[in-house]
């Protein structure tokens, strides 16, 4: 029974709990017998306190009995990324320089998945400042992909992928810049979504007036990604971005719709160059099930003018030069990654005038996206051009001796969607002939959540990959 609470999903434990059908404790004592027996071959979490959790529950089953109203996630399972603050707990940054730091107060989605009675399992692995996409960190060591030992998790929220793919509790909070919840939900197949700016409030420090930063759910389906979503969505004075509350049952009310009638692009690569064969192939197989379900389908790449070198100057890099004058950075040389390093040393060097025409491009290749969007519903595509690679590799082997920058960028299908604020969804597509899992991204116009939610609840009805699970524990 315990293996079976592991892998049910929110929209199954849900209403079992509120029945009394489980006590919360019985959930907590599953998870943590789950978590024990599976989290030591991949390391996904790095905090985690078993004690806590059964506290937890208990309190939730006390409220349970005393007659009280139950929260739309009582006693459901999740998980909160190493980068966002839970209030007494550390907030490292996953850095050497702030291993003793501990936060003050929860992040926005931190207090209102605590609201939605929530059961806390713990905090999840990321990279160094969440700047790459991989899970590795001289504080805290590397995640490895559930389906591959050895190979790398994605990242930045690889923890937190890794863990709903292995049965380590189904709702995940990640953080998405360019691609950090996408990347690491394909490379471990399961459902990453990252929603238009200001739908989830965002309050990482230190980095809050930056607009290509968001929360995302990871789950493994539709469904629990839509119900976190309603948890966490709406208003909040602290984020200056922050979007009015949508309606109840706003996201997940869509998902039972249909897609008949809709026009959906596909593109191997988004026009930004590369991608593996085998992915594509895969990606085009899955792509059927859209025909299917009544829509139609047509080849169609976008137009950009420098997107990536946009990416680089107006986003990446000043998002990491609002963390400059955090540590004295060259100090630490040894203790932190050298591209961390090297991303922080870019940062003197890039001149306002860089940045300046840098968001003038971003400006300008929102408005050719925009254009391309007039004209379909839907812009589907591999969400990365590659399946996941050794954990030893800090990309994939065709950019081995490129700059920085294509190192970082050049694999991700995923950034464009932070550049522009536009809704993303990355499902499982199926997997490479060695079992590696291969992402199909699905991107929407401006704001259209409720649509991308909408339309990867059909593809999943079509293509059940998400019902797959790693080798792993009995």
């Amino acid at each position: 029974m315990s293996d079976e609470i592991a892998w049910m999903s929110a929209t199954e434990l849900a209403p079992r709990l509120a029945a009394g059908e489980l006590s919360a404790t019985e959930v907590a004592t599953a998870m943590i017998d789950r978590i024990e027996k599976v989290d030591p071959t991949i390391h996904a979490f790095v905090h985690l306190d078993p004690q806590q959790i059964l506290n937890d529950a208990k309190a939730l089953d006390d409220k349970q009995a005393s007659g009280a109203p139950l929260a739309p996630l009582h006693g459901v399972p999740y998980s909160i990324k190493c980068l966002t603050d839970v209030e007494g707990l550390p907030a490292t940054g996953a850095m050497t320089p702030f291993k003793d730091q501990v936060a003050e107060k929860d992040a926005v989605v931190v207090a209102r998945m605590k609201a939605a009675d929530g059961l806390f399992l713990g905090l999840t692995n990321a990279p160094e400042g969440g700047y790459y996409g991989g899970t590795d960190s001289h504080l805290h060591g590397p995640t490895h992909n559930p389906w591959a030992h050895g190979m790398t998790a994605g990242g930045s929220s690889g923890g937190a992928a890794a863990a709903v793919a292995s049965g380590l509790g189904p709702l995940a909070e990640g953080a998405d810049g360019a691609g950090s919840v996408r990347i690491p939900a394909a490379m471990c197949g399961v459902v990453g979504y990252k929603p238009s700016l200001g739908t989830i409030p965002h309050t990482l420090l230190p980095s809050r007036s930056t607009t290509n930063v968001f929360h995302g759910p990871l789950t493994r389906t539709v469904g629990d990604a839509a119900l976190m979503l309603e948890q966490v969505a709406g208003f909040d004075p602290r984020d200056m971005f922050s979007l009015p509350t949508p309606a109840p049952g706003y996201f997940t009310e869509q998902l039972g719709l249909d897609i008949k009638g809709w026009k959906v692009a596909y593109s191997s690569d988004l026009g930004l160059g590369h991608v593996d064969p085998e992915v594509d192939a895969i990606v085009r197989e899955a792509l059927g099930a859209f025909a299917d379900l009544g829509a139609t389908v047509v080849e169609a790449v976008p137009e950009w003018d420098d997107l990536e070198k946009a990416m680089w100057e107006a986003c990446w890099v000043p998002l990491y030069a609002t963390e400059y004058d955090l540590a004295d950075w060259p100090a630490w040389k040894g203790q932190l990654d050298d591209n961390l390093l090297e991303i922080f040393a870019q940062a003197e060097k890039q001149t306002v005038a860089q940045f300046g025409v840098a968001e003038a491009k971003r400006g300008l290749n929102y408005d050719l996206f925009t254009s391309f969007m007039s004209e379909y519903d839907l812009l589907v595509s591999p969400t990365l051009t590659d399946a996941a690679f050794p954990l030893t590799q800090f990309a994939p082997d065709w950019l081995e001796g490129a700059s920085l920058q294509r190192q970082l960028l050049g694999w991700l299908l995923t950034y464009p969607y932070d550049m522009f604020n536009n809704p993303a969804i990355t499902l499982p597509a199926g997997f490479t002939s060695d079992g590696r899992p291969v992402g199909i991204q699905l991107a929407g116009r401006h704001r259209a959540d409720a649509e991308v939610l909408r339309a990867a609840a059909n593809f999943e009805r079509a293509r059940p990959w998400h019902a797959a699970r790693p080798p792993l524990g009995a």
